[in-house]
């Protein structure tokens, strides 16, 4: 079989970048390896519904409230003012982009990639089909790896493929609570928990998914046991006695590569280029942006025959989503590292100035301008919380 574009991996970076170039008319196989669903959150803003037509069908929940608790357990409310963050499971929202992707006209394939041979005219992709078990081969142009942190089109393909820091996610899927059955637990709000006890160096998470609800963290530190810290923030949360109905772990990558094609043939986007925010672990917005951009790329590439237009995915991406990746990522250096400056954090979140620019950055993905005092002001609240002049509020 030939094609003009490979794309391996079929979450929402893949099926994305197969979706909006089988619509610009390429000839596009998408091969995925199916069974697997990702461990996440699964949090969606409003500008991702907007900008990617995504049904309200694919929504479990939406999100009016996000609750941060520090180690001391004080609760600080942040509320979603003038809208909601949707809340999709990846088991259902995954295929439903896969689906659509192929709707415009791409071949599905299912299996794993293996190896990339040039020993012809066009580059020849080797991989294993799931169903058969065999190993088959398939020709394309152009080659699009979003096949998730830990790449191995990146690790094989791209310079320092292998050089991107992550952390271990881990989830369960559990029964939600029924109503009034504890107070605690509100299918309209997302905790979000800083301890050290649950994550060392990121956190847990607590997300409503309508019927259900995801419950996990995250660390990068090794040794930590993640389904003991899940079980205890199930227990801090009430949610001890719930049906467990899948566990899911896998990594999640916290910094963009430097370089996101290898100047020949191949372009990596998504978890496999990196593109994880920093600090919220957000990724899903991110990966369908990265995606959008990896068929723009491609779409300019496949008419130039430019190697040098297969850059333009990281270098808009980057331009868009660089000041936020670089603030989140300072923000996680200086107050992930202790439960005192965790406490510091959440006290924090308890300003109003703070609550109003994280979601409007949040929301629609870029750092307002519209209040520079506002802006001033979270600078230097910041300073005096880091200082510790300003004493972090417990309990």
């Amino acid at each position: 079989m030939k094609f003009d574009i490979l794309v391996i991996g079929g979450g929402p970076c893949g099926a994305t970048a197969a979706s909006e170039l089988a619509e610009k008319g390429f000839k596009v196989a998408l091969l995925d390896r199916a069974g697997r669903i990702k461990p996440c959150g699964g949090a969606i803003p409003p500008i991702l519904i907007d900008e990617f037509d995504i049904p309200e069908t694919q929504l479990v929940a939406k999100v009016n409230t996000a609750r941060m608790i520090s180690p001391s357990f004080r609760e600080v409310d942040i509320p979603i003012e003038n809208g909601f963050v949707g809340m999709v499971d990846r088991e259902h929202f995954d295929e439903f982009l896969r689906t659509r992707a192929a709707e415009k006209g791409a071949y599905r394939l299912t299996g794993t990639f293996q190896k990339i041979d040039r020993s012809g005219n066009f580059p020849k992709i080797h991989y294993k089909d799931k169903l058969s078990g065999k190993k088959e081969t398939i020709l394309a142009r152009l080659v699009i790896g979003a096949d998730g942190a830990r790449s191995n089109v990146a690790r094989s393909e791209i310079p320092n493929g292998t050089d991107i820091p992550y952390v271990i996610a881990y989830h369960e899927i559990i029964s939600a609570p029924k109503k009034g059955a504890n107070h605690s637990y509100d299918p309209k709000r997302c905790d979000v928990v800083y301890n050290g006890t649950i994550s060392p160096d990121f956190y847990g998470w607590v997300f409503p998914h309508g019927e259900q609800a995801s419950v996990g963290m995250g660390t990068g530190v090794e040794g930590v046991d993640l389904k003991k810290a899940t079980k205890i923030l199930r227990h801090n949360s009430g949610l001890a006695d719930c049906e467990t109905i899948r566990k899911e772990g896998a990594p999640i990558p916290l910094k963009p590569l430097e370089k996101w094609d290898n100047g020949l043939d191949v372009l990596v986007a998504g978890d496999a280029a990196g593109v994880v925010a920093p600090s919220s672990g957000e990724g899903i917005y991110y990966a369908m942006a990265a995606g959008r951009e990896a068929a723009y790329a491609a779409n300019k590439f496949l008419l130039s025959q430019d190697v040098r237009d297969l850059a333009l995915a990281r270098k808009r991406f980057m331009k868009k989503h660089k000041t936020v990746f670089k603030v989140l990522g300072a923000m996680q250096n200086a107050y992930y590292r202790s439960d005192e400056r965790r406490e510091r954090f959440v006290s924090l979140c308890n300003d109003i100035d703070v609550q109003k620019i994280t979601f409007e950055s949040y929301m629609h993905k870029k750092l307002t301008r519209k209040r520079p005092l506002a802006h001033i002001k979270i600078m230097i609240k910041n300073v005096l919380h880091l200082t510790g002049l300003v004493k972090a509020t417990t309990g």
